[in-house]
């Protein structure tokens, strides 16, 4: 029986041989299970005689092992550190249980992703080799980068096939990451996975690039721009950054930069173009007259859309963002406690987002207190004449009655006699009535 496993170069490979036992027991003083793995023109690679006792084959002892709480459930894989090249081959599991054998043939086949030279300078000639030993017949090979799927059917890569799956290209900083070449032969797949380190301007990878960064005319944090030059030569070395950077972003600051230098005879250069955006705000000249923030930018051929976001900060400083509405300008109808604030406009294109620029909508504190000045004063003056006019009513109306008792006396002056006698008689009932009770308590 054969069995065809792909294996990669990695730390670990294996190589499975499952007996048809899920269990087994041994009674003392029985013959315990013997297991053998050879390989063809090699030998044995890795033996457990009767004995228990485990066996190696020579140079093997290192690299070559079975778990022992599989082999007791049955499963006789054998496992391969580090796999190598040679390592590939036809390979044979023989398990020996009393007079029952099972015996099973594998042909391993090692995959390996190399790329030469291994730290290639921008512009340079570049080659990633995916072999496969052996060599599988009509078998499919596919690339991915960074594990996306890369076609090499394109302009950049050339693409050959000799006992192997060979790309070739010029190096670009686009190319740095992990490559991966994905062997399919019917059913079974196997993958192997290599970095790439481009040395040249790595950042941005394009020969042209927009950076977009928010002007400030007034104060502003230092704003990197991204071009970084690795001059590394060695893998295992970190890559030297070489920084351009503006303190701060103002008005004059936007337009074209190139960043060159030269690697190992070659010159290396990038082209970008420094985008500023600002928030434009139309100033009310009243509390209650409506704002407009406008989002602007110098540049804005490569947006495809514009968000207004809300910033908020609890008692504890914990950051909160919400989405307001969509498009460039955002209209406010009144400056509110609740609306004003950080406000932050967020600009979008076809890959994703592209940056923001925040923006302070302040309470217009000046107008709103000579506002409420003026009203309280208004108020004040509406309640006192309000008040004044009442007194004056009152006045009026009292003379008026007294002008009348006047006029009713001059006319009929034996009725003042009159009204004063029946008053007095009322006066000394009432105080009589109150002495009676006083003398029946």
């Amino acid at each position: 029986m054969w069995q065809i496993l792909l294996l990669w170069e990695h730390h670990w490979g294996r190589c499975q041989c499952l007996s048809e036992y899920t269990e087994m027991f041994a009674e003392a003083g029985s013959q315990v299970v013997v297991v053998l793995w050879s390989k063809d023109l090699k030998g044995t690679v890795w033996r457990k005689g009767k004995s228990g006792l485990e066996h190696w084959g020579i140079g093997a002892a290192q690299r070559f092992r079975c778990s022992h709480s599989e082999v007791g459930a049955g499963d006789y894989s054998l496992y391969i550190k580090e796999v190598r090249e040679e390592d590939s081959g036809n390979y044979t599991c023989t398990v020996q249980d009393g007079e029952k054998i099972l015996s099973k043939r594998i042909l391993l086949r090692v995959i390996k992703v190399s790329i030469s030279p291994p730290a290639p300078v921008e512009g340079n000639k570049i080659t990633i080799t995916c072999s496969v030993t052996p060599w599988p017949q009509e078998a499919t090979v596919s690339w991915m980068l960074n594990e996306k799927r890369v076609y090499p059917d394109s302009a950049d890569y050339v693409l050959s096939k000799n006992q192997a799956s060979v790309l070739e290209s010029k190096a670009s900083a686009g190319m740095m990451g992990n490559w991966s070449c994905v062997m399919h032969k019917g059913r079974k797949q196997g993958k192997a996975t290599t970095a790439l380190t481009v040395r040249g301007i790595v950042n941005p990878s394009s020969a042209s690039a927009k950076v977009y960064a928010e002007r400030l005319d007034t104060s502003g944090s230092a704003l990197p721009l991204p071009p970084s030059f690795n001059l590394s030569s060695l893998l295992s070395l970190p890559p030297l950054g070489q920084v351009l950077g503006v303190g701060q972003v103002g008005q004059g600051d936007g337009g074209r930069y190139r960043c060159s230098g030269t690697v190992e005879g070659r010159r290396v250069t990038r082209e970008m173009q420094l985008v500023t955006a600002q928030v434009l705000s139309s100033s009310p000249s009243t509390q209650k007259a409506p704002v407009s923030l406008t989002c602007h930018l110098s540049d804005a051929s490569e947006v495809t859309e514009y968000e207004w976001v809300r910033v908020t900060y609890d008692l504890n400083g914990t950051q909160s963002e919400s989405s307001v509405q969509k498009g460039r300008v955002l209209g406010i109808n009144r400056v509110t406690d609740r609306n004003s604030g950080e406000w932050a406009c967020r600009f979008h294109g076809k890959e994703g987002a592209l940056g923001s620029v925040t923006y302070h909508l302040h309470l217009m504190s000046g107008l709103m207190g000579d506002n409420e000045t003026g009203s309280s004063s208004n108020v004040a003056m509406v309640a006192g004449l309000g008040f004044f006019l009442l007194v004056l009513l009152l006045v009026l109306v009292q003379m008026y009655r007294n002008y009348r008792r006047r006029k009713l006396i001059l006319l009929y002056p034996a009725l003042e006699n009159i009204v004063h006698t029946i008053a007095n008689e009322r006066e000394d009932r009432e105080r009589n009535r109150v002495k009676e009770d006083e003398i029946s308590k």
